[in-house]
């Protein structure tokens, strides 16, 4: 199993600024996060440093654990020059084929031939990657939750050319920064949690757009009988409606899934993308 030292987080967004937090909570590695967008390193920086600021209030963390695993992230704007460092990457950069591509790219370009190049993506399956860096077998999909430094689960997805050793220390690394780690022997779009999720989404949709009940309803039968700790359109508001939008655009170019439901198209049209521009399923505004 390869030995892991230096971990290189692409994308300094929530996901990525996380999981570079957990990794470095764990004491083990050192982490550096690359981002060039302006300022976007400054914001991840301050997240991170509220987000340990409560778990010390809470009595989760020690203050002094909490400046340690801060002090183990470095911050860069240059992936060139920091990928040559990195044994483990993981691209956490927006969900955008295109933009994983660049990356891919750069990696393919810079990284060294035994570094182990994983992306976050919640539906793009490695294969799609892997040629890009001219070292498949080194690639893999390492899907974190969202909050990582609350969601204990992470999916990895082996692609055609994916290696066992690849496969073996990403699982390790996972069980090493404190979260539960659950393997994809075949790669398949949207893995495991997401393929599940999204048929449930599109029901809620359908029953919404076919007048059987209420998007409120609909929500409280899911807690209610499912026992689900928030339904699909609360759930949907939460994550962003434009990001379940793009999925299900990108799923059916992939040649899976049909038309994307006109209620949600119109919602990602008006600009209404769930609590973070303040309306969605439901208006935030009022909160």
């Amino acid at each position: 199993m390869h030995e892991l030292k230096r971990v290189l987080v692409v994308g300094a967004g929530t996901m990525g600024s996380q999981i570079a937090l957990q990794t470095a909570l764990s004491g083990r590695y050192e982490v550096t996060i690359v981002d060039t967008a302006p300022g976007q390193l400054e914001r991840a920086r301050a997240q991170n440093q509220k987000l340990v600021d409560r778990s010390v209030e809470k009595g989760r963390l020690t203050k002094e654990k909490a400046e340690q695993a801060l002090g183990r992230i470095t911050d860069s704007d240059n992936l060139a020059s920091s990928a040559p460092n990195a044994d483990l990457v993981i691209e956490a950069v927006i969900e955008d084929f295109d933009a994983k591509k660049s990356v891919f790219e750069s990696l393919g370009r810079h990284a060294t031939n035994d570094a182990i190049l994983a992306s976050n993506s919640s539906t793009i399956v490695i294969s799609r990657l892997a040629g890009l860096t001219g070292r498949p077998e080194r690639c893999c999909n390492m899907h974190f939750f969202h909050p990582v430094t609350v969601m204990q689960l992470c999916e990895i997805a082996r692609g055609p050319q994916t290696d066992d050793d690849t496969v073996e220390t990403a699982m390790e690394f996972v069980r090493g920064i404190d979260r539960t780690p659950v393997l994809l022997q075949k790669e398949i779009w949207g893995f495991i949690v997401n393929r599940i999720l999204f048929a449930a989404s599109e029901e809620a949709m359908r029953l919404l757009e076919g007048g059987y009940a209420t998007a409120e309803d609909i929500d409280t039968a899911v807690q209610k009988g499912l026992n689900w700790p928030m339904g699909p359109f609360h759930l949907l508001d939460f994550s962003g409606l434009d990001i379940f939008y793009g999925a299900l655009n990108d799923r059916r170019q992939q040649g899976e899934g049909g038309e994307v439901p006109d209620v949600l198209r119109e919602l990602v049209e008006a600009k209404h993308l769930g609590r973070k521009t303040g309306k969605g399923f439901f208006d935030y505004t009022t909160a």
